[in-house]
């Protein structure tokens, strides 16, 4: 009967631990909600409950500029701006989802400036791409190399326009591609235009190779004056007339000194659509324009650069161009030559600060020489 009553309590007790077990709450499993994407490099995520794959980043700049120091500079007359205090924020969004007709890619760069205490919000870059067609708004397909340089406190001459555009990219294999787009005429204006009525045409060749790499560029513009310059115009009774411009560059790899090393050359000629040259010399207050009244005017830069990384850390770049353009209706042809300097250090990946120093010179005939000595530093955090 000892035996019996113990087995029964034992039996009771087991069974109340067992009802008082059942009534805590059970731990959910662990879920994860964000998933590595590594389908495109580092730093994409799956979007939740999608198989979109997503890369949220930004960056922080702040500058100092002293604007140009020489005679009849900014600091030389009262009402202009000695120097340049510059903080701005960008955040970028990248967006990339595979389908069965290649991946499906939608960018978005946006950024904030308070420059001297006007603020500003400006779209830096946002188009949609699928295979080989890019739609939207992004550097156009006549750029080459826009520049080594940290910070460029001066314009030098080449082309570096961003425009709404519609694009298509074949690849051939082995580096080689070519592209034909139809681009926003506005980006490219030089002068008074009238209203938009044909986009331009730009078509380009390219090749990547380990050793660097090489560009062929050509566009067709429209050149298409206001009515009020118009009416002077002599075009045989034309309102309009067409412009053009061709480019190439090459740049080469250089392991020899340090990885990431690299030097480049380019040129660029126009017939009236002198935005393709460059817009330190076509944006001057001299007004070079695409056109004249009986003509249009043409011009052509070339320039070359190169970035040295001269340690792991430190890195040199200088930049440097010549442009020129003759303009035919008067004959005050404008020249201007530009070159600008640069050290940076990073010593923290994606944290740089730095130092940049530019001269330019622009000689219109008939007037005397302007020339501009800015420097700036600058500090960076990429993220």
């Amino acid at each position: 009967m000892k035996l019996k009553s113990l087995m029964l309590a034992a039996a009771s007790a087991a069974a109340a631990t067992t009802a008082q077990a059942a009534d805590l709450p059970v731990a959910p499993e662990p879920v994860d909600y964000v998933r590595v994407c590594d389908a495109y490099g580092s730093k994409f995520y799956y979007i939740p409950g999608t198989e979109t794959c997503l890369r949220v980043g930004g960056r922080v700049r702040t500058q100092f500029v002293v604007n140009n120091v020489l005679e009849d500079g900014n600091w030389g007359s009262r009402d202009s701006d000695g120097y340049s205090w510059l903080s701005r924020g960008y955040l970028y969004l990248d967006a990339r989802t595979a389908t069965e007709f290649g991946t499906l890619r939608a960018y978005t760069s946006i950024y904030a400036t308070n420059n001297n205490g006007a603020n500003s919000v400006t779209l830096d870059n946002a188009y949609i791409q699928w295979g080989g067609l890019t739609a939207g708004y992004t550097g156009s397909n006549f750029n080459i190399y826009t520049g080594q340089t940290f910070m460029g406190v001066v314009t030098r001459d080449w082309a570096d326009a961003t425009a709404n555009q519609i694009a298509y990219t074949a690849a051939f294999g082995n580096g080689f591609s070519a592209t034909i787009a139809l681009e926003d005429r506005s980006a490219r204006e030089v002068g008074s235009y009238g209203g938009t009525r044909s986009p331009d045409v730009v078509a380009a060749l390219a090749l990547s190779q380990g050793w660097g790499g090489a560009k062929v560029v050509g566009a067709l513009h429209q050149v298409y004056p206001n009515a009020a310059t118009n009416s002077g115009n002599t075009w045989g009774g034309s309102e309009d007339n067409f412009g053009w411009a061709i480019g190439a560059g090459v740049n080469f790899n250089l392991p020899m000194i340090n990885s990431g090393s690299n030097i480049y050359f380019q040129g660029f000629y126009a017939d009236g659509a002198l935005s393709y040259i460059g817009n330190g010399i076509t944006k001057t207050a001299f007004g070079a324009s695409d056109y004249t009244q009986d003509d249009t005017n043409s011009g052509y830069s070339l320039s070359a650069g190169a970035y040295i990384q001269a340690t792991s850390t430190i890195g040199l770049a200088l930049d440097g161009s010549y442009a020129s353009v003759d303009m035919s209706n008067n004959g005050n042809d404008i020249d201007r030559y530009a070159i600008d300097g640069s050290v940076q250090w990073e010593p923290v990946s994606g944290f740089v600060m730095g130092a940049d120093v530019g001269y330019s010179n622009t000689k219109v005939d008939n007037s005397d020489d302007t020339d501009e000595l800015l420097f700036g530093v600058r500090m960076q955090r990429t993220f």
